[in-house]
């Protein structure tokens, strides 16, 4: 993928688009998957870059949600399993299996959750992982020895799926590209413009590198700006009123030992009243979630003081080794897109359905939702975008679509596991220069060819784009990142044809973003 090459593509487009997409996240780059696959005209606008939202900043599994399946959301439940057994098969170099347990401290723990837990193995079907079973006080410890082994009973052993979420969103951007849309970071819309009848006909945008402004019309126009929404909903209707009620959700990462081993650990229920999860991830221990209800939404949101002291309280009451702050190696946030139900203020116990809008002006917002069902989610909107615009009928494709990437033995490719099919070309931009497989930082894997592939090949634009977005060193360890940037600023000004003055600004403009991901 080639920024200069899309906006190229973008500005020279006469014809009305079938279908303008605004927002970069899940939903809106799925969405661009789905039209273009089916032969719409598409073109996806993200003011930022792409994934700067919510959909970085995940408890990075793929699933159905055990909590929801309490609820008695079993549609929901269901629909997500669905969509998870899709999205391993047609991504398996970014979805893996992962066992998940839930330790007992009671003697009635263990059969209780077990039973919830075949249930939601039986509600899988055809798309299940592993079989859930019921584990002694001696396995469990056997499989997580980080857990706290103080009247431990036992536990109940569970499968889902994990994912790196905006590798994956990367690859989907590469492959509505590869279905023929055309995307790009860093343009933001300025104005939805409407026609005499009253009705949007197309939008206002400005090129965030030049500063250009453009035009462009289209048959139909999908907000998929997740916690935005209603800010682009009140372009076309500045009296619209919200139907968003935003949510914190806050991580915090750990080294490996205090997880050392394959499996995770679930929490069933919290004083707030979600699940917690210590997780594998990328050799460290990722620990989160919160929920804490908001009223605005900052485009970087930071980890409140009591989501952080919450969290490192009750990963102490389960791992063996209790976290300290000092421990934390990075710290993030985002902020859920619940749809509004009713009065209620518990945004823990809204439901993650997602929401269909059309109003009056023709713009179709599609909010809600997570990133497990993200494809469905496409599918109903590009449905519905088709009926409203009047587009010919195409079937969906995505169910049996390839992600770009799709590597089946990622596994094999070692600390390129993440770039499935890319890997090779990596690599051998190592091979013709040994100097590129040098580590940024030591506590951390990630290689000056990536920074060069992340610039030449997937649109990244600054420093941040690297660092928390194309690898993951921010998300994973600030400091580490913060090391790493001097470096990656050089390479991206040589890259993208920058000047000094240009590494001074991204180097500022990162440490003020990393700030949030340190628990100082």
């Amino acid at each position: 993928m080639n920024r200069p090459a899309m906006l190229d593509q973008a500005r020279q487009q006469r014809e009305p688009w079938d279908i303008i997409v605004v927002g970069g996240g899940a939903t809106g780059v799925g969405v661009t998957v789905d039209a273009a696959s089916r032969g719409y005209r598409t073109l996806l606008l993200e003011r930022f870059d792409f994934g700067k939202g919510t959909s970085s900043r995940s408890t990075k599994l793929v699933h159905g949600g055990v909590r929801y399946l309490e609820q008695g959301n079993v549609s929901l439940v269901m629909e997500a399993l669905k969509e998870r057994g899709l999205l391993r098969r047609n991504a398996p170099h970014l979805v893996t299996e992962l066992p998940l347990i839930v330790p007992s401290y009671s003697w009635w723990e263990g059969p209780f959750y077990g039973i919830g837990l075949k249930l939601y193995q039986i509600l899988s079907g055809r798309y299940g992982f592993g079989p859930s079973q019921l584990l002694s006080r001696e396995e469990t410890l056997r499989r997580l020895p980080g857990v706290n082994p103080e009247g431990l009973t036992g536990g109940v052993v569970y499968y889902d799926g994990q994912f790196d979420d905006t590798r994956l969103l990367i690859h989907l951007v590469a492959t509505a590209a590869e279905q023929g849309a055309t995307l790009l970071n860093y343009a933001s819309v300025l104005s939805l413009d409407k026609g005499a009848d009253g009705m949007i006909h197309g939008l206002t945008w400005e090129d965030g590198e030049s500063g250009q402004r453009f035009e462009s019309k289209a048959r139909v126009v999908i907000n998929a700006t997740g916690a935005f929404s209603d800010g682009v909903r009140q372009m076309a209707d500045p009296a619209a009123k919200n139907m968003i009620a935003p949510s914190q959700g806050a991580h915090l990462v750990l080294d490996r030992s205090f997880l050392p081993g394959a499996d995770a650990i679930l929490v069933p229920h919290t004083k707030d009243g979600r699940v917690m999860f210590a997780l594998p991830w990328h050799a460290h221990t990722l620990v989160g979630t919160t929920d804490t209800p908001i009223t605005d939404t900052p485009v970087e949101p930071v980890a409140l003081e009591q989501e952080i002291a919450f969290m490192l309280e009750t990963a102490g009451l389960y791992l063996a080794k209790k976290p300290a702050r000092a421990d934390v190696l990075s710290v993030f946030a985002g902020v859920r897109p619940l749809v509004k139900s009713g009065g209620g203020k518990n945004t823990a116990a809204l439901s993650r359905d997602h929401s269909v809008h059309i109003d009056p002006s023709g713009l179709l917002t599609i909010a809600g939702g997570k990133w497990t069902t993200y494809r469905n989610m496409a599918e109903d909107a590009v449905n519905q975008a088709a009926t409203l615009a009047d587009l010919p009928e195409h079937p969906c494709v995505t169910k049996t679509l390839r992600i770009h990437g799709f590597y089946p033995d990622a596994a094999s490719l070692g600390a390129l596991a993440c770039h499935g099919s890319d890997a090779p070309a990596i690599r051998q931009m190592i091979e013709t220069d040994p100097s590129f497989g040098r580590p940024l930082d030591p506590d951390l894997p990630y290689t000056e060819a990536e920074v060069l592939w992340a610039a030449r090949e997937e649109m990244a634009q600054t420093v941040e784009d690297v660092l928390a977005r194309r690898t993951r060193a921010l998300f994973l360890n600030a400091r580490a990142a913060l090391r790493m940037a001097p470096r990656v600023a050089e390479m991206l000004a040589a890259e993208l044809g920058h000047d000094a003055a240009w590494e001074s600004s991204q180097l500022e403009q990162f440490a003020q973003v990393a700030e949030g991901y340190q628990a100082r």
